[in-house]
């Protein structure tokens, strides 16, 4: 087993009737929201769509981020959150919305850098990476303006500033 195996830890919070089950896996040492600060974050950000919904969360170094990053957009640098949506079974049988790869390195140094509060930017990526899991997209002009707003709205319910100021 590799040292990273060894160290990785997998903690879950308890599927509930109505909310996002958030499953966390750490691959590298770090501070981070608790699974259930996550899951309320999802829960938001999926709307009615949250009852019975799973999401995988995977953190990693930036080394893991930028091999990750490089392999699925192309792009040779790290970066904050990917998102892989599931398909097939595990989506229409399971509740399996997908997957999150969020490297806390860069989080938090996109958070100091742009003078955000931690758990504000932990927040707007993980309502970020979730509504790419279900559908939402920014790579044409018009998605983006629909993704932007529909973060605002949930992080504004959420006691969260808009994240693009």
């Amino acid at each position: 087993m590799s040292t990273t195996n060894k160290r990785a830890a997998l903690r879950t919070r308890p599927g509930s009737a109505r909310g996002t089950a958030v499953s966390v896996r750490t691959a590298v040492r770090t501070s981070r929201p608790p699974n259930r600060q996550m899951a309320r974050w999802a829960d938001a950000a999926l709307g009615r769509r949250a009852h019975g919904a799973q999401i995988s969360v995977l953190l990693v170094g930036p080394s893991r981020s930028r091999t990750l990053n490089a392999r699925y957009r192309d792009r040779d640098r790290p970066t904050n959150v990917l998102s892989f949506p599931a398909t097939g079974e595990a989506q229409r049988h399971g509740g399996l919305l997908g997957d999150l790869v969020i490297c806390p390195a860069v989080l938090a140094a996109e958070a100091r850098s742009q003078g955000k509060r931690l758990a504000a930017h932990w927040a707007h990526l993980v309502v970020h990476g979730v509504l790419h899991l279900v559908g939402f997209d920014h790579e044409r002009e018009q998605d983006a303006l629909r993704m932007e707003r529909r973060e605002i709205r949930v992080l504004r319910g959420l006691g969260f500033g808009n994240p693009y100021r």
